[in-house]
């Protein structure tokens, strides 16, 4: 996609594919720890926070039994699996910058819906939940920026 004519674009795209890289690892451990609080039921592990334990025991928390933050380290891993095999694999080379693209977009849409529910209905906001919207927002911009270079 991006020309090997042109360096500059070449740089611009290896930053942000390791930029993307490193938030979707962060997002993948941010999940993993909300996953942990999840099933011990550790307060400590929420900072001090009150607006954990009463986001991550409502009835929000879970959808069909699975805890939300499963699907978070889903979603996460799949953004990695594309750009650890982007360098490596022909399919994802070509595809991999619109594949991630719709997984961040996806993310962002749940994750948006996530903090409304957090602001408008719990009047609580875990601190890790917060910091997954932050992480899947600017993954989702880089991953935009990064595909409309492009073309």
């Amino acid at each position: 996609m991006t020309s090997q004519m042109n360096p500059a674009a070449d740089k611009t795209d290896h930053t942000l594919h390791w930029a993307n890289l490193a938030l979707a690892i962060l997002g993948t451990i941010d999940s993993i720890y909300l996953l942990v609080y999840k099933y011990t039921s550790n307060d400590k592990l929420c900072l001090g926070s009150g607006g954990c334990a009463t986001v991550n025991y409502s009835p929000y928390s879970e959808i069909y039994s699975l805890p939300v933050a499963l699907f978070g380290i889903i979603g996460y891993a799949a953004m990695l699996a594309v750009l650890a095999l982007e360098p490596r694999w022909e399919l994802a080379r070509q595809h991999g910058r619109l594949a991630l693209f719709g997984m961040s977009l996806v993310g962002l849409l749940f994750s948006a819906y996530l903090t409304y529910i957090e602001a408008a209905i719990l009047h609580a906001y875990c601190p890790f939940c917060v910091a997954s919207a932050i992480i899947i927002t600017i993954l989702f911009a880089l991953a935009t920026i990064r595909l409309i270079k492009s073309f």
